[in-house]
């Protein structure tokens, strides 16, 4: 019997399940993977951050009333919804709270939308985006659909985005290129695990007599690291080395916002770029890969 392949996700594993371990472990096409976990990123609340969006929801200040603060909220990251449902959980059993029905909350991808439709409010959240996979992708969605859930207002009310101390800005220039208004709170910050290299490197020993393995990167965050450990890194330069041909361990990027932060600042092109931010989306691009 052959080797299974292993796949190591460059990521804390999700509980109480993982989508990726569950995908890999019996995907579409039959094939053999050998899905693992390398932690990446270590996480903590901006609480200066926090008290102001529980001063918001608490306020009753993000509404579809005319002259609220808020009229919908934007998540681009499960942290960010951690930190949203930890404020909700607060006040949970109060009626109505946290008063969000109304309002259109808008979030990057499947995970995301996940997450906020476990945040306790009775009806559920409104939640919108999620086919669109990546901020430059939802940026143009919520100006169509937050222009048409305003659409009796000539000006627009302002969007709050919950993000991390580490983000792109694409939302922030496209909507407010649109003159519109958006809050960007910080309610989170990252940071790579001081364990990272040395987790990763052992599992690269762990899997290093397999024919083919694939390492699955979601964060620019410790990219450096993973170069570093896989001897793809000239210490001299900071770049990539030269490919070499017949290298076994194959990089895929779990989107864009990844692929270009290699490419721009090591010089190193992962071998595929997820088309979709999840399992399938990877499966995808390595069952393509697969049959050049």
């Amino acid at each position: 019997m052959a080797p299974k392949t292993p796949i190591l996700f460059l990521k804390t594993k999700s509980s109480p399940g993982d989508t990726y371990e569950e995908f890999f472990t019996s995907p579409p096409d039959g094939a053999s993977y050998e899905p693992s976990f390398v932690p990446v990123l270590k996480h903590q609340f901006d609480e200066a951050g926090i008290a102001i969006v529980r001063n918001a929801l608490q306020s009753g200040s993000i509404s579809a009333t005319a002259g609220s603060a808020y009229g919908g909220i934007i998540f681009t990251s499960q942290r960010a919804v951690e930190a949203f449902t930890k404020l909700v959980e607060e006040r949970r059993g109060e009626d109505g709270w946290p008063h969000l029905q109304d309002v259109p909350i808008y979030s990057v991808g499947p995970a995301t939308t996940r997450a906020l439709k476990a945040v306790p409010q009775v009806p559920p959240l409104q939640v919108f985006g999620e086919h669109t996979g990546a901020g430059d992708k939802l940026a143009p969605f919520i100006l169509e659909h937050y222009g048409e859930w305003y659409k009796d207002r000539e000006v627009k009310p302002p969007l709050l985005f919950l993000v991390g101390e580490k983000r792109r800005d694409v939302i922030p220039k496209v909507l407010t290129g649109a003159g519109w208004r958006v809050d960007e709170v910080v309610i989170y910050g990252t940071g790579e695990l001081e364990s990272f290299y040395d987790d990763f490197a052992r599992r690269l020993a762990e899997t290093a007599d397999r024919p083919t393995r694939w390492v699955v990167v979601f964060s620019p965050s410790g990219c450096d690291s993973m170069l570093r450990a896989l001897d793809l890194l000239d210490a001299s330069t900071g770049k990539a080395k030269r490919k070499q041909p017949g290298r076994n361990t194959l990089i895929a990027t779990i989107g864009p916002t990844t692929r270009d932060h290699l490419i721009q600042k090591f010089g190193f092109e992962p071998d595929i770029c997820a088309e979709q931010p999840t399992p399938e989306g990877v499966w995808r691009g390595i069952s393509s890969y697969r049959r050049r």
